[in-house]
């Protein structure tokens, strides 16, 4: 008998898989409004646990009843997520000062070769002119 090939696939983690919302689209939500309700009627109602009625926003969750929407609001994984959504989520800034890239767009000063390439061209004006 032959080898058995197998098929490679991309594995994912489980936020893609259970279909979990990142942190900074949760401090999106929590900041605005709209961007809750975008994310909120994005599927019917009649899909959701308890249609629609029970949401955590901070673990961006679904829930059947209100009792076990209370009971998870008083469990360790409710509390651990509130406690990462106290930090501020990093900025594409922070990011590229990370790498190396930044936008400062301040006033340059002129490095000492400039500096020296003036006094020298100075000098040789004042050389040339009296001469």
């Amino acid at each position: 008998m032959g080898a058995t090939r197998r098929i490679k696939t991309k594995r994912r983690t489980s936020a893609e898989r259970f279909g979990n919302r990142d942190l900074d689209q949760i401090h999106a939500d929590l900041r605005s409004s709209k961007h809750l309700t975008e994310h909120k009627t994005a599927k019917p109602a009649e899909d959701l646990p308890g249609l629609g009625q029970f949401y955590c926003i901070e673990c961006a969750k679904w829930f059947e009843s209100e009792h076990s929407m209370l009971q998870h609001r008083r469990g360790k994984n409710h509390k651990r997520r509130i406690r990462a959504l106290k930090e501020e989520p990093y900025s594409q800034k922070e990011a590229d000062a990370a790498i190396g890239l930044r936008t400062d767009n301040g006033i340059r000063k002129p490095s000492k070769l400039t500096e020296i390439e003036v006094r020298a061209a100075t000098l040789k004006l004042e050389t040339t002119s009296s001469g």
